[in-house]
């Protein structure tokens, strides 16, 4: 049953009422109280492994076939971007199967309306390098949730013999050559990493990048490009060794599950003292996220091989701290949906975001639905659990707050609204419809 949604009554400061026709109303999710999901679901293909494979095709003529794809608007925008440089794309969205066929893909500008869209599009940095020796790139857009900075992606680059500039908030790198080098990172960047690696890739020579992000989704993009040609080893500690080749080939391949989409679901069961199951949640890259769901109190259940979770949620669940980190630490990813279950544990809770700048504006959101938290400077959340929350009107300030918010409205008393969907549909291809299979009451309301 959906949530009745004819008028909307609001209360002026003279007490008078008035009714909010629905079509006024404003693009937003709707979420009520939904205890004990209970069911299994499957998994969508790892955006952030979906974006990144995608670019990588420029570094070949020919066509391509991705498979588990999913629909989320990030990773159709990062298709869009490929057309605008010349590729054909064919996507079967009900398949999750997208072809594309770079033999014409000649550009080396994107414009500043698709670069706006998401931060992923700076990768197409790398791989334009590598073939054409140029790329015209807009600043690029996406959350705002930290400082981000491309030092790392423009310093390694200069390293290898590019030269920039800048234009009307434009970046214009180009080179005559590039040069094999040792690359150290001074952060273990996943998108510096994966830029170097596709530069690297048609770079004559050893390159070696050092201090290199391994999270599960670069090793998912260094499958697809060693299935391609590309000569690439894991040298310890931290370090990607890629030997330049000459051209890579065509690929079909298909990506790996959605550790972080797995993530939000099993946190579905547990908020709402359900029973879930994610038969494809790939538990063997979960190690940590998982721990922590026990130290919970929840009961957590892995399958064979690594592969599957249930979760049986405790009734009576505990506090406890976190600290994101790269992987194989905690994702910064899942920081804030764990936040929310922590909302409601007995017990104080720390969590410190040690990723990313300014990533917990959501607690602010959470306070407004009766959650007691303290924020510290821009890293730090104490959570005093709370033994109920109530709906309210909040807004998603990123694609990972938005779904802290919709896990607390599915435990909250009422009807909470969540605005910024945006960010919902950039990072989520209909988890509301699978967090609806569950039994959760959830509607999207779109402009």
């Amino acid at each position: 049953m959906g949530i009745r949604m004819s008028n909307e009554l609001t209360y002026k400061s003279d007490g008078i009422i008035s009714i909010i026709p629905e079509q006024k109303r404003p693009a937003c999710i709707m979420v009520e109280q939904s205890l004990g999901l209970d069911g299994e679901v499957t998994l969508n293909g790892a955006k952030n492994s979906a974006m990144v494979n995608l670019l990588s095709l420029i570094l070949t003529k020919g066509k391509s076939v991705l498979s588990n794809v999913p629909a989320s608007e990030d990773v159709r925008n990062i298709m869009e971007l490929l057309k605008e440089l010349g590729a054909t794309i064919a996507f079967d969205q009900d398949r999750h199967v997208v072809e594309v066929d770079t033999t014409h893909l000649e550009g080396t500008y994107v414009s500043a309306e698709i670069m706006k869209r998401t931060r992923a599009s700076i990768l197409a940095m790398g791989p334009l390098l590598a073939r054409f020796g140029k790329a015209h790139l807009a600043f690029p857009g996406g959350d705002v949730i930290g400082a981000r900075p491309l030092d790392y992606h423009i310093k390694n680059f200069e390293k290898m013999g590019v030269s920039f500039s800048e234009n009307n908030q434009e970046i214009i790198a180009t080179t005559d050559l590039l040069k094999n080098r040792n690359l150290l990172l001074e952060y273990p960047s996943v998108g510096a990493t994966e830029n170097l690696v596709m530069a690297a890739t048609l770079t004559k020579g050893v390159t070696r990048i050092i201090n290199a992000a391994l999270e599960p989704e670069v090793f998912d993009f260094l499958d697809q490009l060693k299935k391609m040609g590309a000569q690439i080893e894991i040298e310890v500690p931290m370090t990607i060794k890629i030997t330049g080749i000459e051209i890579l080939q065509p690929v079909i391949y298909s990506l790996m599950y959605d550790r972080l989409e797995a993530g939000s679901l099993l946190l579905a069961g547990a908020i709402t003292g359900g029973y879930v199951s994610v038969p494809q949640a790939p538990a063997h890259s979960m190690g940590l996220f998982l721990m922590k769901l026990q130290e919970v109190g929840h009961t957590v259940l892995i399958g064979k091989d690594g592969i599957g979770v249930k979760i049986k949620a405790t009734k009576n669940p505990q506090a406890v701290d976190i600290k994101t980190a790269p992987y194989p630490g905690f994702p910064t990813d899942l920081q804030a949906p764990f936040m929310a279950m922590l909302a409601c544990a007995r017990g104080k809770s720390m969590v410190r975001e040690a990723v990313f700048e300014h990533r917990l504006m959501h607690a602010r959101e959470l306070v407004k639905m009766g959650a007691q938290i303290e924020t510290a400077q821009y890293d730090l959340a104490v959570i005093y659990g709370v033994t109920e929350l109530y709906g309210a009107s909040v807004i998603a300030s990123d694609i990972r707050a938005s779904c802290a918010l919709v896990l607390a409205g599915l435990t909250a008393h009422g009807v909470t609204t969540i605005t910024g969907i945006n960010h919902w549909k950039r990072g989520y291809d209909s988890l509301e419809k699978k967090l609806r299979h569950l039994g959760a009451t959830i509607e999207l309301y779109e402009d």
